[in-house]
């Protein structure tokens, strides 16, 4: 794997900090587990999805949490009671932690678990100011108001 110094960006820049632990957690997750298996959809414009498959748990073992600007869901299965002996065990449930980072426009809405999968849906909200708008071009003319008195 090749390492990236972003101490020289990081020199001339203010309030960008958060850049660089994204692009540090970017380019060290290569050796990263791909469990739970997951999908990120662009359903509109302005809406998302992200659908992860966690056989095997409840949805009181899940735990999703907004901080930040990172979306954290994990999950930690608890202790099965008594002795089970498996012949093969190939549903996985062990602990994870995914981590998901937002851009400032995206809020998350709601969580849902259904048939092993749970499905959280995200939103675009662009603040009023942040929005295009349309600034009107007045002439000189326009400016100049001028009152006409009628002659008696």
């Amino acid at each position: 794997m090749r390492n990236f110094d972003l101490t020289p960006l990081m020199r001339s820049t203010v309030g960008f900090d958060h850049l660089s632990r994204l692009l540090d957690s970017t380019l060290n997750s290569e050796g990263a587990s791909a469990y739970p298996p997951y999908n990120i959809e662009k359903l509109t414009e302005d809406d998302y999805r992200i659908t992860m498959a966690v056989a095997g748990f409840a949805p009181e073992e899940l735990n999703v949490i907004v901080q930040e600007g990172t979306l954290y869901i994990s999950g930690k299965g608890r202790e099965e009671e008594g002795e089970r002996k498996f012949l093969h065990r190939g549903i996985a449930k062990r602990a994870f932690e995914r981590r998901f980072e937002l851009a400032e426009t995206i809020r998350v809405g709601d969580a849902k678990f259904e048939n092993g999968l749970l499905e959280i849906e995200l939103k675009r909200v662009i603040p009023e100011h942040k929005k295009p708008r349309q600034i009107d071009i007045r002439s000189s003319e326009e400016s100049v108001k001028t009152i006409e008195a009628d002659a008696a």
